[in-house]
């Protein structure tokens, strides 16, 4: 007598089943702390879900950096649909694997340098800055700092934008006499992180005096904390400027779901969450304007910034000064 049920539910579950394989994944490759519940993730996860009846999944790579390494290590076979985290010192290397296609996405950006770049788009950006502790000695620039007995941590550049980022920093301020900052420099260095998580937890817990990351990073603490202990110190050589993109895989096999999250990045949806999560200027003007707090942080008087083919040309030269002075 339950055989017919049973034959009835069985048929039931093999009709289901298709209609739920057909829900479609958009995979997002990234560095872990856009993932990370204080990130950015989750509340663009929830807000593209809403309107893209799909399946948004991110995948964390560790830093920055690691998102080309990785790219360049699985090549065409790469599973990732999006890739959000490059930035302008990696983008050049990355368009060199092939594996990106046309955005088409045009928008009004409001980044402080213009934007001609068909294959990745910007969704945040900001400068890079040393962070300490508010009331302490603060050196005034890059050389005062080399010559100071001043501790920090920074990121390792081959796996950190950061990382990068200061390379490329040193590189802009100095050039030729890039080497020599380094080896002073050097002993100012109490470690170097694989990630910027890493470092920020370290100065944090008071392992260091100060930290390599953004002027928007007292931000967080004055916002989300109330506190306004911490601060961005200005340097007279100006300050490394940071661009994040993202780029489309040209082998996705989810081309108008990757071309529809490309739009809904730059929309004030996902433009409005980056403020106080990433912790970042936004590419795009949030209709609301920025969150009471950002008013108070520091502009550099001097942007610097290298185009991405003279990064890619300086990386090698620039990444070897700092591997020996390190090493010595």
């Amino acid at each position: 007598m339950h055989k017919p049920l049973i034959l009835t539910a069985a048929a039931a579950f093999v009709l289901a089943t298709p209609a739920i394989a057909e829900t479609p994944v958009l995979t997002v490759l990234t560095y872990d702390s856009f993932t990370s519940e204080w990130g950015p993730g989750p509340a663009v996860e929830a807000a593209f879900e809403e309107t893209c009846g799909c399946d948004l999944q991110f995948v964390g790579a560790g830093d920055g950096a690691a998102l080309l390494a990785r790219l360049q290590l699985e090549g065409p076979s790469t599973q990732a649909d999006i890739v959000l985290g490059l930035d302008t010192n990696l983008t050049a290397a990355a368009r060199e694997t092939g594996l990106f296609a046309p955005h088409g996405i045009t928008a009004d950006l409001a980044l402080p340098i213009a934007w001609d770049d068909s294959a990745f788009l910007p969704f945040d950006w900001g400068y890079f800055a040393f962070v300490g502790n508010k009331g302490a000695a603060a050196p005034t620039s890059l050389r005062a700092l080399a010559d100071s007995d001043i501790k920090i941590v920074i990121q390792d550049p081959r796996s950190s934008t950061p990382g990068l980022g200061l390379l490329m920093w040193v590189y802009a301020a100095f050039g030729d006499a890039a080497p020599a900052l380094w080896a002073d420099l050097a002993d100012n260095i109490v470690t170097v992180t694989p990630g910027w998580s890493e470092a920020y937890g370290l100065f944090l817990e008071g392992e260091a005096d100060a930290v390599l990351s953004y002027t928007t990073s007292p931000a967080y603490h004055l916002i989300a904390e109330e506190d306004d202990s911490k601060v961005a110190w200005a340097f007279e050589e100006g300050h490394y400027m940071q661009v994040e993109v993202a780029g489309k895989v040209a082998g996705t096999d989810q081309p108008e779901l990757a071309a529809a999250f490309m739009a809904f990045m730059v929309s004030d949806a996902f433009q409005s969450i980056i403020p106080t999560t990433n912790w970042m200027y936004p590419a795009t003007a949030p209709a609301k304007g920025l969150p009471k707090g950002f008013e108070t942080l520091i502009t550099p008087a001097k942007a610097l910034l290298l185009s991405s083919d003279e990064a890619l040309a300086t990386r090698p030269v620039a990444l070897e000064a700092w591997r020996t002075a390190l090493s010595q």
